[in-house]
């Protein structure tokens, strides 16, 4: 090889290796089957160059519990990693999705208000009055009447709304009134056929548009006639528009039936110090829990099919009282936490249980893994800034983010001093999360970014606004990883490395999958390699 290309080929490989390759790799460490595949998985991300392993497991929140085979599985991953020179980073902090750290105790999640709601006793049992009354009149879909708008695709059939394939919108809407920071249930009954290419979805819309209801409704493809539930809190509307459909078309039929609506009782009630319970007498003395009724709590939240799960709707716990009498009326104020997409729940960042959960996890994974470098979990955070714990801070939920971003940093340096520490960008980006109205936060993220510290790295997955979300970061001194992929073109990955050849202290690039797609990592790799990452 003539000297000049051989010095050429030196130079490219020395500015390859200042770059990082980063893999993604959530597991389950405690299953023996599982460590082996990351163990594999490891040894071959080391062959395309990759220098870091990003690993997540939900253990990581309970590292007590965990079988004894857990840390035999943990240190042959490690010994697999150092073998394909590749450094453990592990995530921590499940601040936004916080199903993990509540598996400890599920009243540490992020409440929403109830305020007076309505209850008449019946028997020695409070039963709840809608106030004001609330129905769907339509609902049991004999024809088109009751409701305010119905698409075109959306005709009557056996008694039933259905909706055949199409490439527009299928809804049911009806405007309902109904009072402020109430609970609600909805219920429907479908039916589907070969559906897919669209999702079913139930929606709650409020004052100035705010989407209040976000669970998922799980339709399958072919189903015979299920029930789905879901529940929302009005917050500060007195009216909400509800829909019952599919936007943007589908493939399949989908049939609606049986709509109903009703105010409810404490689903998924909270008892902590910060989401109090107070209950009185309409016009009268306050009631005493543990004299004038029993301990009210939610069995049923959090713990089923099994701890850290948490289900949109269950039969509300029964309230009984001991010194009332039939016919008397009370209100009862609660706050009850909202479940987001797949059973999404997050934690109390303000409530001082929540912070010792996350202060343990920082003693004991770095402990257990011999890491340096950490990834902090912040990410999604749609729920927050309501309940006592957070307004006694007296901080909006950008600065209680920003201040529990502090807190967080701190464990971490006080547990490695020295070490490398990173987090997600999205929470802290105002070319992303880091916004006015974001789902059902009380308030602006505005100003979050407040509580990085220089030190701190971005893992940055906004591809949509990549030019200006790098920008913002470089300006504020913060060295950058850039998380991309995401399951989604090959191509994505040069238009990211475009982005960031226009800022500086982009230190590498991370294969992120979230459906465990591995297949193509060397792909990758090369695509790096040839930009000379």
């Amino acid at each position: 090889m003539k000297p000049f290309l051989l010095l050429a080929l030196l130079a490219a490989t020395a500015t390859a290796q200042t770059k990082e390759r980063w893999i993604y790799i959530p597991a389950n460490f405690q299953a023996d089957e599982k460590a082996a595949e990351v163990a594999k998985l490891l040894e071959r991300a080391g062959k395309s160059g990759y220098t870091h392993a990003l690993i997540a497991d939900s253990k990581f929140s309970r590292l007590a519990t965990v079988a004894s085979n857990y840390a035999p599985n943990v240190a042959k991953v490690k010994a697999a990693a150092k073998q394909a020179k590749i450094e453990i980073v592990p995530s921590m902090f499940p601040v936004g999705y916080s199903n993990d750290a509540l598996f400890h105790d599920p009243n540490l999640a992020e409440g929403l208000p109830v305020k007076d709601a309505k209850f008449v006793i019946k028997s020695g049992v409070a039963t709840i009055v809608a106030d004001p009354p609330v129905s769907l009149p339509g609902g049991e879909m004999n024809d088109r009447s009751g409701w305010g708008f119905i698409d075109d695709n959306m005709v009557v059939e056996n008694g039933a709304m259905r909706s055949a394939p199409t490439d527009g919108n299928a809804r049911l809407q009806k405007p309902l009134k109904v009072s402020p920071f109430r609970q609600y249930h909805v219920s429907v009954r479908i039916k589907s056929e070969g559906f897919g290419g669209g999702m079913a979805e139930i929606k709650a819309i409020g004052k100035n548009g705010r989407q209040l209801q976000w669970c998922y409704v799980k339709v399958k493809p072919d189903q015979d006639w299920i029930q789905h539930d879901v529940t929302f809190n009005s917050l500060d509307s007195n009216e909400v528009s509800l829909y019952f459909g599919v936007w943007g078309g589908h493939r399949g039929t989908l049939c609606w039936d049986d709509a109903k609506i009703e105010e409810c009782g404490p689903v998924n009630l909270l008892r902590r110090p910060g989401t109090p319970l107070v209950a009185k007498l309409e016009g009268g003395r306050d009631l005493v829990e543990m004299q004038d009724f029993g301990k009210l709590e939610d069995k049923d939240m959090g713990t089923k099919p099994w701890a850290e799960e948490f289900t949109p709707w269950h039969e509300p716990p029964v309230i009984q009282f001991k010194t009332l009498k039939d016919g008397d009326i009370l209100r009862i104020s609660y706050y009850h936490t909202h479940i987001i997409y797949d059973g999404q729940v997050s934690g109390c960042v303000e409530e001082p249980a929540f912070q010792e959960l996350l202060r343990d996890q920082a003693n004991r994974v770095p402990s257990l893994w011999e890491s340096k470098t950490h990834l902090m979990a912040h990410d999604e955070w749609r729920l927050l800034g309501w309940d006592e714990s957070c307004k006694k801070s007296g901080l909006t939920p950008g600065g209680i983010a920003a201040k529990n971003l502090r807190f967080c940093t701190k464990l971490l340096s006080d547990k490695v001093p020295g070490g490398r520490i990173l987090v997600w960008n999205d929470m802290f980006d105002p070319h992303h999360n880091a916004v006015k109205d974001y789902y059902l936060v009380n308030g602006s993220l505005e100003g979050s970014w407040e509580g990085l510290d220089p030190s701190v790295e971005i893992m940055n997955w906004n591809f949509g606004k990549r030019d200006e979300s790098l920008a913002f970061f470089e300006k504020r001194g913060h060295a950058q990883i850039i998380a991309g992929f995401y399951d989604e073109p090959v191509a994505n990955v040069s238009a990211w490395l475009a982005s960031a050849a226009k800022v500086k202290k982009v230190k590498g690039f991370m294969y992120t999958t979230w459906r465990n797609d591995y297949s193509k990592i060397e792909e990758v790799a090369a695509i790096l390699q040839k930009a000379g990452w």
